[in-house]
């Protein structure tokens, strides 16, 4: 198998960019840097691809080293035939190559081993040529086999022993299985059964059939959680005769023969005791694997957008912790995220102290200067939002507060990270912080937070750890590293993401900086314990330094494309002072006057690197967060017994699932906007319409004030 030339077919590519792309790959280099730095190489290909071809490399590689395996395990016994040759070339996937290989695969104690250590193989061999006419009866043939010392004490045991092995060889046949798996898939259904007599999550499952083929990953989830937590049994359904007379046919070589009866017999007996059942498991653990490969592309795009949530810059904020008996804590930070002041108030009950909680933050709010307050989402959320809309009426100036997403805040505040934060604090006061500077830089704040616990996934916990914890890993590297970090003010957590760092050259970075002070260049970077040339051309062009005498530093330009910028500032008679001003804005236009190419020739340099540079020289330092829309902030509070169908609201779009999406209206309940009230158009899925973090304009359709749900809808020009 050519692994490049599969990846290059399977992904509609050339096959040059997926050579490139595997060298790139095998030399040790990220997938952040290939994207943005290789991208002659590459042929551009974004590092969502890219990241999607590294696990297909990896899945064809190991197929490939199993292949090999199998190959030489059935050569070591002497059994490796053309036709096994190729049928192990030919398999796609793992699962045939372990058809091929179970014939030939030791079996623990089987009824067909204890028939073959019984002597009885040559028995089944005769019954299996099913001769037009035999010399003798069939029975006849099997009292010879009668052996007391073996355990055969009659002709019919020595038949039921044949026909054992041929049931097993039946159900080894590769062929077979492949044949029988593509059948069940495709006639057969999912039916489940109460279990449980109780109402749960999952009543809609309590008798439910629906075709394999057709039905959504979610369900699949949903279905194997209920049967988990023991509220349902399921089963795969199908009618046996499909299967039978499949097998029958392939079997089955004379209708007139004698054995045709026991070859009849082994071959429902194979079916019913080893096929059905293994089939089965293949089917729903492929199910279960193409489910969960679903919800972890969903749960990476979620997370991917709240990752690169527009933050809101030059704010002084006021985060907000609601609680109850411990009262609620407050913690002021600057705009750079700087804690300045914490308080503990208690407006909420048991206590409702309100008018001191009211005074706290009038204090606090005209001291530090703070323009948002940013509440958490969690208990007492409620009780607090309509205590803050209430002290903003009473004060000067244009403060506003809007609803944080608080998940995770708790694992953060207990984290041996938040400790060393904020070694001072208690647990409630780090929770505060990270609540304030999520909403000032989402990014820099959740990349300190196990990403299973934002609370954006679908069915995350049922997902096999090892896989999604690498895909978000992913996308966390590709968010940090397309917007880049100030080396000078980020913290470990955050560096330990950008391409060429882990977290033991994160720590080296941030100590490194606390004894000699702010880095002054990016070329300092190399004297920091563990970052060899490898780790700094990896990592020097995702890191800022601001302060640096060199003005590229803060930019996206790689230092291997400084000498490319200088030329090119040079050419067109511009210098570093013309960097991100409008005398810069004309260099584009030279460009395309003179030829594109013809520059690119000339400066020795990739159309697709030119471009970067342009970019970067026109906006350095740039935030590509900048541009999407920023969170919405209220004055006023609205309750679920405010809403009236028909009521037009603005929202915010907190979580996509496979079924619709859930946005904040500012009610404390966020409402679901079902799939099939997102767009009057047909859409397969919620994704194509909407992304976490979407400002969106929704009506309202339905509330059920008991059950505490409300209806959303976005159909009609709205």
């Amino acid at each position: 198998m050519d692994i490049n030339q599969t990846l290059a077919e399977e992904f509609g590519i050339k096959q040059t960019q997926v050579d490139n792309t595997v060298k790139l790959i095998d030399e040790g280099n990220t997938i952040p840097f290939i994207a943005r730095y290789r991208k002659e190489l590459t042929g551009s290909l974004d590092d969502e691809i890219l990241r999607d071809l590294f696990d297909r490399l990896n899945y064809l590689r190991n197929l490939q080293k199993r292949k090999e395996e199998v190959f030489n395990l059935i050569s070591e016994q002497g059994k490796m035939t053309p036709e096994i040759e190729k049928a192990l070339a030919d398999a796609k996937i793992l699962t045939e190559v372990e058809d091929i290989y179970r014939p030939y695969k030791p079996h623990r104690k089987t009824r067909a081993s204890v028939a073959r250590e019984k002597g009885l193989e040559p028995l089944s061999a005769l019954i299996i040529e099913q001769r037009a006419t035999y010399d003798k009866a069939i029975e006849d043939y099997a009292a010879e086999y009668i052996n007391e010392e073996k355990g055969v004490k009659s002709a019919e045991e020595a038949i039921s022993g044949a026909c054992d092995i041929i049931a097993e060889d039946i159900s080894d046949n590769a062929e077979y299985r492949k044949s029988i798996r593509s059948l069940t898939f495709g006639y057969g259904k999912i039916k489940t059964k109460q279990t449980k007599d109780e109402d749960s999550v999952y009543a809609q499952y309590y008798d439910f059939s629906g075709s394999i083929k057709d039905l959504p990953g979610h369900r699949i989830l949903a279905i194997n959680r209920a049967e988990k937590e023991e509220y349902i049994k399921a089963d795969i359904d199908i009618d046996s005769d499909i299967i039978l007379n499949f097998l029958f046919s392939k079997v089955v070589t004379d209708t007139n023969s004698p054995a045709k009866k026991y070859v009849s017999s082994a071959i429902v007996d194979s079916y019913d005791r080893l096929i059905a059942p293994s089939i089965e498991r293949e089917i729903r653990s492929a199910l279960f694997d193409d489910a969960s490969e679903g919800a972890i592309k969903l749960f990476e795009e979620n997370l991917k957008n709240l990752l690169m949530s527009a933050p809101l810059k030059g704010k002084t904020v006021m985060g907000y912790d609601p609680g109850y008996r411990t009262g609620c804590k407050l913690a002021v930070v600057d705009k750079t995220g700087k804690v300045l002041d914490t308080a503990v108030i208690y407006p909420t009950k048991p206590q409702e102290r309100i008018a001191e909680s009211s005074a706290t933050v009038k204090r606090l709010i005209k001291k530090y200067g703070v323009d948002t307050i940013a509440i958490g989402n969690g208990t007492a959320s409620k009780e607090s939002e309509i205590f803050i809309a209430n002290v903003l009426k009473e004060v000067d100036g244009d403060v506003k507060y809007t609803m944080v997403s608080e998940a995770g805040a708790s694992v953060y505040s207990a984290s041996k990270l938040g400790t060393e934060e904020f070694p001072d604090f208690d647990v409630t006061q780090r929770s505060a912080v990270s609540i304030a500077r999520r909403l000032q830089d989402p990014l820099a704040e959740l990349v300190k937070i196990d990403p299973k616990s934002i609370g954006v996934g679908q069915y995350q916990h049922d997902m096999k750890p090892a896989r999604l914890d690498a895909a978000l890993t992913g996308v966390v590297e590709d968010c940090v590293n397309t917007v880049g970090v100030d080396v000078n003010t980020a913290s470990y957590s955050l560096l330990s993401y950008i391409s060429g760092i882990n977290m033991t050259s994160a720590k080296n970075i941030v100590k490194y900086r606390e004894e000699n002070g702010e880095f002054t260049n990016r070329k300092q970077i190399l004297k920091v314990p563990k970052i060899g040339a490898k780790a700094y051309e990896q990592c020097a062009g995702f890191l800022r330094v601001s302060g640096s005498d060199e003005i590229l530093d803060n930019t996206g330009v790689h230092p291997e494309s400084y000498s490319v910028a200088r030329k090119l500032l040079k050419k067109y008679e511009l210098d570093e002072n013309d960097i991100g001003n409008e005398k810069i804005k004309i260099l584009r236009l030279k460009i395309d006057l003179e030829g594109t190419k013809k520059v690119c020739e000339e400066l020795e340099v990739g159309e697709p690197t030119l471009n970067d540079i342009v970019n970067e020289l026109e906006k350095p330092g740039r935030d590509v967060r900048d541009s999407l829309p920023l969170p919405v902030l209220r004055t006023d509070v609205m309750d679920m017994s405010d809403l009236t169908p028909g009521m037009q609201l603005t929202g915010t779009v907190r979580n996509v699932i496979d079924f619709g999406a859930f946005v904040d209206i500012g009610v404390h309940q966020d409402g679901l906007v079902h799939i099939s009230e997102i767009s009057d158009r047909f859409i397969k899925h919620p994704s194509e319409v909407l992304s976490v973090g979407d400002v969106v304009t929704v009506k309202v359709k339905g509330v059920d004030l008991n059950k505490k749900r409300i209806s959303l809808t976005m159909k009609g020009n709205i």
